[in-house]
């Protein structure tokens, strides 16, 4: 069954084996989660918990949030996300999970909004290849011919230079390096999506369990 929690990533570091071999690691905070809801296939159609982090400020909270949190005797999180395909029988509404869930070793998949990078070009944001670079090519960087002769105009889903980032991103089957229950934190093998400070979310891996 999945497994799942949420956090913060606070930044990258290394940690070393007991073979000395450095390990790039992403520290990640997670806090104790409330479980907000537990949902069933009889109820809403599909298994789930959703779970909760981090207390909103109180001029930030809706009424809705506020009697939805106190039916698990909490306050309105910031950060609130299902963790699908969950043993719901092991969960219950209120209780409050660790970073005790997962141990060193297990594969997770880590969900989190990628950095912002602007407006970006078409080989930037694409990977499309680059025209001659000597003089008088005329094509160095430029998307090329959107082959939109007939109809006059652009294709709906043609790859041209645009916003670049700030969307969701998942990264597979990474490792969990140490799992520091004293400080909230686990150590994930590798980078992860976002920014520093940004909150992600922490599942079992799809694939690589």
């Amino acid at each position: 069954m999945t497994k799942g929690i949420l956090g913060r990533k606070i930044g990258m570091t290394q940690v070393f084996t007991e073979n000395g071999e450095v390990v790039p690691v992403t520290v990640i905070e997670a806090e104790p989660n409330v479980v907000l809801q537990v949902k069933t296939v009889e109820v809403d159609g599909y298994n789930a918990i959703q779970l909760g982090v981090a207390d909103k400020k109180e001029i930030r909270r809706t009424k809705p949030e506020v009697g939805h949190a106190e039916k698990a005797n909490s306050v309105p999180k910031r950060y609130v996300r299902e963790i699908r395909d969950a043993d719901v029988d092991e969960y219950e509404v209120g209780q409050e999970l660790s970073v005790e869930v997962f141990e060193a070793g297990d594969k997770v998949d880590v969900t989190g909004t990628s950095k912002g990078k602007g407006y970006q070009g078409s080989v930037k944001r694409h990977g499309y290849a680059t025209g001659p670079s000597s003089h008088g090519s005329r094509f160095h960087r430029s998307p090329g011919s959107l082959g939109a002769v007939d109809p006059g105009r652009v294709f709906k889903g043609t790859k041209l230079p645009g916003r670049m980032g700030g969307e969701k991103v998942t990264i597979q089957n990474l490792e969990i390096v140490k799992v520091d229950a004293e400080r909230n934190v686990i150590l994930i093998k590798g980078n992860v999506p976002g920014a520093r400070k940004s909150y992600v979310t922490i599942r079992s891996a799809r694939k690589g369990n």
